[in-house]
């Protein structure tokens, strides 16, 4: 797993709001490189998905980072300079566990991109032997939390 200096682990980071999120995103995104699997977990509303829209312009690749619910899975690939990681964003909500997670090949594409998995506790850890998990929270006055976890395959 890549260096994640440039974010501070297992400590609860405040997002007041949006723009806060995507640039934790991109700020984890300089420590990442190909092979790295981020988990990302949090109710509906936490900001997975725009925490991913950071990660994205981090890592320096095209096309619009949206929720991958109903297609599972999108590849971004780096811009035409030829600079930047790809990133392939999951969305196992969807999934019905571990077997339908395999069906994807994941594993395959963790050699040469940098894979993050919304809804992914509990199913795809084991597509590396370590992770990042990315917890995200919604208080209720609409402040997101993040804490940021290096994890251990189980």
């Amino acid at each position: 797993m890549t260096q994640t200096h440039t974010v501070p682990l297992d400590t609860p980071i405040e997002l007041p709001d949006p723009a806060d999120t995507e640039a934790l995103g991109e700020q984890l995104a300089a420590g990442l490189g190909a092979g790295d699997l981020i988990v990302l977990a949090g109710p509906l509303g936490a900001g997975k998905t725009v925490f991913v829209r950071g990660l994205a312009r981090g890592l320096g690749v095209t096309g619009a980072v949206t929720s991958p619910t109903f297609v599972i899975a999108r590849e971004h690939r780096p811009g035409p300079d030829g600079a930047g990681v790809p990133l392939v964003h999951v969305d196992a909500y969807r999934l019905g566990g571990a077997a339908e997670l395999d069906d994807l090949d994941l594993d395959t594409d963790l050699d040469a991109a940098v894979v993050a998995v919304e809804w992914g506790e509990g199913v795809a850890e084991r597509l590396a032997q370590q992770h990042l998990l990315v917890r995200l929270e919604r208080r209720p006055d609409d402040v997101r939390v993040a804490t940021v976890s290096r994890m251990a395959s189980r």
